[in-house]
């Protein structure tokens, strides 16, 4: 074994993604929020980034500038050693959140506040007559109460924690029962049915029996069990079931949580004018930024040796190259989008019956980019269509193929098949193998297990469980 060092010189080819690359990448797949946020950080960090400038009321622009420049133009300023005091973050800060009077107040800023569970009980309460102490127990119920308006605490708990008889709580949570909506403050399924039927003035002997008993039965859509149990007819079963599936199970869903609401905004709008598609990315997610001239113009006067001179090169070629990051995530978006959009045009003309099977490799390969790069250009990304809002990804599905070989989307053969589903006789429904056959006469070449797990997918029933009586 000879060990020994030596120095050798030899070329080998390596990628190497540089910072400015991986940032450009990160910008691509960020969704509206995400490139919002990231917006908001660079402007507070890069003194040179700002939005374009505000027009005020004559039209004219309003530059943002810091408080202690705006006074005197010709007065002289140090800006090195106005920025070396303020450290950069100041100006940054004060150069886009400065404001004119006509900004501070928009109706557009607000949104309306939706009234909650327990807000909704209490004005109930508020106008009802009891004694303090029950009045407590009473606040207390609805204040425990979880998001689906049940009461999951123990009444002897509630009784030790507030030293009074159980009868007394007992009492407390009646009345919370006895409140709009109904079936609140129930500490079950069974009693929130029961509660529910009792309101409704549907009670009876019967139906309390199926909702104490028979829960799962009903379910399962067994009604001739029920049937045999109760000694009453399969119409009448049939009957009662209804009314039952027609009460709310969480009678609390009506009302506002106190999670927050997620709001979509789509990325991109698709519209038709003069019988054509037109694709535009909103603005408002992919917000325009520009160099600020002010920083520019110090650039040019300062000293090409100062460490000013080189701060502010600095952050003018990471603002240029945010910049066009931004751009480029707006022009690849407009791209896969028009291509998604011709190539589903059918979908759009006629229904989701119409949609094609779609890859990120054909939409790749029609506007020459990567697959890797449609997919971060879809994910997590909307767009609001004349058929409505959409997931950018719900255009590439997988498919079968019919008679003659074509491509068929999924969604189109779910929506056949939820055609088929709502159109048969409920007393005999379709089983999948019927569903499967009766798309094989049209064409539509698929298995009965497929037919059970798109039937799955869109929340349908088997058939023993949609037949009625």
């Amino acid at each position: 074994m000879n060990l020994r060092y030596d120095l050798l010189t030899e070329q080998k080819q390596k990628l190497i993604m540089k910072p400015e690359l991986l940032q450009a990448i990160r910008i691509l797949q960020f969704n509206t929020q995400e490139l919002e946020r990231f917006i908001e950080e660079q402007l507070l960090t890069n003194p040179v980034l700002e939005k374009p400038d505000v027009q005020d009321e004559t039209g004219t622009d309003r530059e943002f500038e810091p408080e202690e420049v705006r006074g005197s133009k010709a007065e002289a300023i140090d800006w090195e050693e106005f920025l070396r005091q303020r450290e950069y973050d100041d100006i940054s800060y004060r150069q886009w959140e400065e404001k004119t009077p006509q900004e501070d107040f928009n109706f557009e800023q607000f949104i309306s506040s939706e009234v909650t569970l327990a807000e909704h009980l209490l004005e109930q309460v508020d106008c009802m007559e009891m004694d303090k102490n029950l009045h407590a127990l009473v606040v207390y119920i609805i204040e425990t109460l979880d998001e689906n308006g049940y009461f999951r605490a123990s009444l002897e708990e509630l009784s030790e924690t507030f030293s009074l008889p159980q009868k007394r709580t007992e009492e407390a949570l009646r009345i919370v029962q006895n409140l709009d909506p109904a079936g609140v403050g129930a500490r079950d399924l069974t009693e929130c049915l029961k509660i529910q039927l009792a309101a409704a003035e549907r009670d009876c002997p019967e139906a309390r029996s199926i909702v104490e008993n028979h829960l799962e039965d009903l379910a399962r859509n067994r009604l001739s069990n029920i049937s045999r149990s109760l000694g009453i007819p399969l119409h009448l079963v049939q009957e009662l079931a209804d009314v039952i599936k027609s009460l709310e199970p969480k009678p609390g869903n009506q009302f506002s949580s106190v999670k927050e609401n997620r709001y979509i905004i789509p990325d991109v709008t698709v519209e038709k004018l003069d019988g054509e598609y037109v694709v535009q990315v909103n603005e408002s997610t992919a917000p325009r930024l520009i160099v600020s001239p002010q920083y520019q113009k110090i650039l040019q006067e300062s000293d090409k040796n100062s460490t000013l001179f080189h701060f502010l090169t600095d952050r003018l070629n990471s603002a240029i190259w945010l910049i066009r990051s931004i751009e480029h995530r707006r022009d690849t978006i407009r791209d896969v989008v028009s291509a998604v959009v011709r190539y589903q045009e059918e979908f759009f003309d006629y229904g989701p019956k119409h949609m094609k099977p779609l890859t990120l490799k054909q939409i790749a390969e029609e506007i020459g980019v990567h697959e890797s790069t449609v997919s971060r250009s879809v994910n997590g990304k909307y767009m609001q269509t004349p058929r409505g809002m959409f997931e950018i990804k719900h255009f590439f599905t997988s498919g079968v193929h019919n008679a003659f070989g074509e491509g068929i989307a999924s969604e189109s053969v779910k929506t056949e098949i939820r055609e088929l589903i709502g159109k048969e006789n409920t007393e005999n429904p379709m089983s999948d193998q019927a569903i499967s056959n009766t798309l094989g006469s049209r064409g539509i070449e698929i298995s009965r297990r497929t037919v059970a797990k798109y039937r799955e997918e869109m929340g349908i029933p088997a058939s023993s469980k949609r037949k009625r009586y």
